[in-house]
């Protein structure tokens, strides 16, 4: 393992779990990585003394380069107002989001219908936080009001051409809908995100029961962001609040996982899988020779695993071989040379120990389950969509069951709202007759959050 730290980046470290040991002509090799990040410094969105101005900014703001910049779409379609406490939420939730900004963080307000405003500080440009700009943006709120239909695409295009137009190296967006996205194509909203996608981060949340969780877990996916249901929009204010204050604790963007195999190795998937299962692999970039880069957003004091499997050539016992080397690495927004943070690395070593060889290393085995669990859910969910209650049942007492063996509580609350749990252990259940829209749709949307190994 090795560690990096410099003025205003964190300090980060690699820990690689795995076992190993190969059978004479195993190929498959695991490892779980475990990424922290500490410290470093930071100043979590205040403004850097000396620093040059954005041309971006608003008259009469500070003349500092921010570390973060944020914007705000809220969705202002025309079921916003049914019931009336939705608008009124999403407007008290922009408020309290605008309120936990710190000094210095460039921010921008916009209301998406099949259009996208901007409603403060308009005219394409970022407000500077202060008590000043606060208290202008809370009263620019006035002017979200509901009416016109749902464009998601068009919000974040508009999200994407003000944060491009700061220097902060943190740019993150918060979106909130209600609603389906029925005034684009899929295609718009995918070539939306392609678009923003490694620009900017996003957190998605769906208010209410009518929209569709899958375009909201899909945008929060592409743009590596956090999604979630807040079904009663009187909530939405603490989980804005929550949401600003994560976001304004990031201290680094823009880090790469970046995996490096020798000659004969191939990959088999890269995935995150704590805190939530995201799937990586298609998501590689060329890095040189033999080496690809995989996304992983932003960082502030926080550590996440990820899931590195790979397939070696075929060696005889006793042999040994370095499967892959795992380093992250920070670009230098200059086109210099990037930063290695830290690095860590997966072995090969092939024995006749049949206990070595058999042996599965609890993490891998943890998180296996872990995206086991998630997979059940989605598939027992739709099957249940789809009128096919035996497969249903099926996968949904898979799930039970591994939610149960891996200690993952919260899931399993879930899911006791969608069956009836006959016997967690063997995963025999039956489903409810009647299950909540909001039960439903909380344990879609939440069935990719995982649970770290049982020490």
């Amino acid at each position: 393992m090795a560690n990096f730290s410099k003025s205003n980046v964190p300090q980060f470290s690699v820990d690689v779990y795995q076992n190993e040991f190969l059978p004479e002509g195993g190929r498959e090799v695991n490892a779980i990585v475990t990424v922290t990040s500490t410290g470093g410094g930071t100043t979590g969105g205040i403004p850097l003394a000396g620093a040059s101005a954005s041309p971006s900014y608003i008259p009469g703001a500070a003349a500092e380069v921010p570390t973060a910049a944020v914007v705000i779409m809220v969705d202002c379609s025309g079921s916003m107002d049914y019931p009336p406490t939705k608008m009124r939420g999403a407007r008290e939730a922009t408020a309290a989001a605008i309120d936990a900004l710190r000094d210095g963080v460039a921010f921008a307000v916009v209301a998406g219908t099949h259009l996208a405003k901007e409603i403060y500080p308009g005219q394409g440009r970022l407000a500077t936080a202060d008590d000043g700009t606060r208290a202008q943006a809370r009263n620019a709120l006035r002017a979200l009001t509901a009416g016109g239909g749902t464009a998601i695409g068009t919000w974040l295009k508009l999200a994407d051409r003000l944060l491009a137009g700061s220097e902060a190296p943190i740019r993150h967006g918060i979106l909130l809908t209600d609603g389906r996205n029925e005034h684009e194509s899929p295609q718009d909203l995918a070539a939306a995100l392609e678009a923003c996608a490694g620009r900017f981060t996003c957190d998605a949340r769906g208010v209410g029961t009518d929209w569709e969780v899958k375009e909201v877990t899909g945008i929060a996916s592409a743009l590596l962001g956090t999604a979630d249901i807040v079904a009663d929009p009187a909530s939405l204010a603490a989980d804005f609040t929550q949401m600003m204050e994560n976001a304004m604790g990031k201290e680094v963007a823009d880090v790469n996982l970046r995996l490096w195999t020798p000659v004969g190795v191939e990959i088999k998937f890269v995935k995150q899988v704590a805190p939530t299962v995201e799937e990586l692999t298609s998501r590689r970039t060329g890095a040189g020779p033999r080496a690809g880069d995989y996304p992983t957003g932003s960082w502030g004091d926080e550590s996440r695993d990820y899931h590195v499997c790979v397939t070696v050539p075929e060696a005889g016992v006793g042999q040994e071989m370095l499967a892959a080397r795992v380093s992250l690495i920070l670009p230098d927004a200059a086109g210099g040379t990037p930063q290695t943070l830290s690095q860590g690395l997966v072995r090969a070593v092939w024995t006749d120990d049949m206990a070595a060889s058999t042996s599965i290393n609890p993490q891998v085995a943890h998180y296996t389950g872990q995206a086991e669990l998630a997979q059940a859910i989605q598939q027992g969910l739709d099957a249940r969509k789809s009128g096919d209650f035996d497969g249903a049942t099926s996968k949904l007492g898979r799930a039970v069951q591994l939610a149960a063996a891996s200690g993952n509580a919260d899931t399993a609350k879930l899911l006791a709202k969608v069956v009836d749990v006959v016997d967690e252990a063997t995963g025999t259940v039956r489903l409810k007759a009647k299950v909540a829209e909001a039960d439903e749709m909380t344990l879609e949307t939440r069935s990719t959050k995982t649970v770290r190994v049982k020490k």
